[in-house]
């Protein structure tokens, strides 16, 4: 038997048994099937999660010999 979860965060995945299934749905995943066609995707603008990189510049010190 082969069950087919999906999670609005998460994604999708297969579950082997019943039992697994049903412990999915209580933690926010939802069956399907693949001839159920999905709703349409949301287009989300991309965030940039990096830092902006900076120039390192060192600066030189100078020792009075």
């Amino acid at each position: 038997m082969t069950i087919y979860l999906k999670h609005f965060i998460y994604g999708t995945k297969v579950a082997n048994m019943e039992l697994e299934a049903e412990n999915d749905e209580k933690n926010g995943w939802v069956r399907y099937t693949l001839d159920t066609p999905t709703a349409e995707p949301v287009e989300v603008a991309p965030v940039n999660a990096l830092e902006v990189k900076r120039k390192y510049t060192r600066k030189v010190v100078t020792e009075g010999v």
